[in-house]
């Protein structure tokens, strides 16, 4: 079967070839999972509630096809596919930044029909870290709804390797901080400063790397 025609809006400006590329829905929302690093479809589907398998199956393809992402096989004994980014895809990492500071103002009370996954939190905490000057390092979060790791140092800039994952962080993390799913959404609207968070008790620090320090001096 042919490979369905590329929509464009046939515009000669920058905004719109990129939409031409990562303006179907969803399509962005893969690339956030997928800056966790290489995940299988399964991983993918389980992550973003609402999806069909059709249409999950229908963006890989169409972002292979733009060069966001490349498909490999794991060697044995795991045997399966996984999809990540190219660097291209990962140039996206600033745009879904502004794009989750732009939109936090919508994150009121949760609702009943909302999902939730702690590492969605992940982009807003990297941005709060980085305008409290604690951005080095591996920084372990603890919430209700799970644990993640961010590797706070400068991931937008393009470099290899994920910007966060998923669980507890792969060693002794440079800080550990342990929160609620509603401060992270107030640190995202920007009604208060991680910093700030800190000394109100909000956010608990453990650790003895530059993050954590530079959040407790603060």
């Amino acid at each position: 079967m042919s490979p369905r025609p590329r929509r464009s809006y046939d515009q000669y400006c920058s905004a719109a070839r990129a939409l031409d590329a990562v303006g179907d829905r969803w399509t962005l929302l893969i690339v956030r999972e997928l800056l966790a690093g290489p995940r299988r479809y399964t991983d993918l589907h389980a992550d973003l509630p609402g999806v069909s398998t059709d249409v999950l199956a229908s963006r890989l393809k169409d972002m292979e096809r733009e060069g966001l992402t490349t498909r490999r096989r794991l060697p044995p004994p795991g045997a399966a596919y996984v999809y990540e980014l190219t660097a291209r895809g990962r140039g996206l990492l600033p745009v879904l930044e502004a794009l989750g500071a732009w939109g936090a103002g919508e994150l009121g009370e949760r609702r009943p029909t909302d999902a939730v996954r702690a590492h969605w939190f992940a982009l807003p905490l990297l941005r709060a870290l980085r305008e409290a000057g604690a951005a080095e390092g591996l920084v372990e979060v603890r919430l209700e709804e799970g644990d993640f790791h961010l590797y706070a140092d400068a991931r937008a800039e393009g470099e290899d390797g994920p910007v966060y994952g998923e669980g507890p962080a792969p060693g002794e993390p440079d800080a550990r901080l342990v929160l609620d799913a509603a401060t992270c959404a107030a640190l995202g609207r920007g009604e208060a400063g991680l910093r700030d968070a800190v000394r109100d008790g909000r956010v608990g620090v453990t650790g003895d790397g530059p993050a954590a320090k530079a959040l407790r001096e603060g």
